[in-house]
């Protein structure tokens, strides 16, 4: 996948959105955990702190909880 580094939404924005989606159309369903930052940092080619922000925007929102030792889970979906 692949981020427009050059477009006017944020890089971290733009991978937030595509999770969203991820969770809203089921590909990582509630109770599921969500791509770790190795995996999200070589999927996207993107700095950790761009996807902790990424991250830090789905908590914000109520959909990714953090279980520490664990990972970062998927705890509701977006309203539609």
């Amino acid at each position: 996948m692949s981020i427009d580094r050059e477009g006017p939404v944020p890089p971290y924005r733009q991978i937030a959105d595509q999770l969203r989606a991820d969770i809203a159309d089921g590909s990582i369903p509630i109770g599921r955990r969500i791509p770790s930052l190795v995996e999200l940092e070589q999927t996207y080619g993107v700095a950790r702190d761009t996807l902790r922000k990424a991250v830090q925007v789905l908590k914000d929102e109520g959909l990714v909880e953090t279980v520490n030792g664990m990972g970062i889970y998927v705890t509701a979906v977006p309203d539609s």
